[in-house]
């Protein structure tokens, strides 16, 4: 018998922001209240992840512009890594770099081989303030330095150059989810 509720059970999802939306390219701010109403933000992070299919998810990505991310992903063994992390700090990214598919809720449908790290250590909190320390390798590293990257106001869409850049940016610029403000805000730079 489970002793434990399942993420998400208890939350409801919430509207994802997509590409253009500002909130996706501002830095979140350090989480200072270890409350209630942190504990029902995490809960309604899990439950949007689990409802976009997805394997991270960043607060700003709900439009709340804190430092906190959710996961549910997997590594290359498939091994499966649960949980979140608030005030979260990429502490070590190193190992081979690897160009592997990447995607994102917040740009949906749309994948590009991304570089990233093979391995990658970040240090938090948990809800209730408890230190952790996460590490991981293969896929579950690359949603950590993924879902880092959406606390500091960067998308995956920020580490593709050339003509890898240009096609994702082309392809969101034409998805149907794209609106004026989404093309407005996928111009190469």
């Amino acid at each position: 018998m489970r002793s434990r509720s399942i993420p998400g059970s208890s939350g409801r999802p919430r509207p994802l922001r997509l590409l253009g939306d500002p909130a996706l390219t501002a830095a979140c701010r350090d989480v200072t209240d270890f409350d209630a109403g942190l504990a029902a933000l995490v809960e309604d992070m899990f439950a949007t992840m689990y409802a976009a299919q997805g394997v991270g998810l960043a607060a700003n990505q709900v439009g709340v512009p804190l430092r906190v991310f959710v996961y549910d992903c997997p590594d290359d063994e498939d091994r499966r890594h649960l949980g979140h992390l608030v005030n979260p700090r990429l502490v070590e990214a190193d190992g081979v770099l690897v160009r592997g598919p990447e995607g994102c809720l917040s740009v949906p449908g749309i994948e590009a081989g991304t570089p990233r790290y093979d391995h990658a250590v970040v240090e938090g909190f948990s809800v209730t303030g408890e230190p952790r320390t996460v590490s991981g390798t293969g896929f579950f590293a690359r949603c950590l330095q993924h879902e880092c990257d959406h606390l500091q106001g960067g998308l995956y869409l920020d580490h593709l150059t050339g003509l890898r850049r240009r096609r994702a940016l082309r392809a969101a610029s034409r998805a149907p989810w794209a609106g004026r403000e989404a093309a407005a805000g996928s111009s190469p730079s």
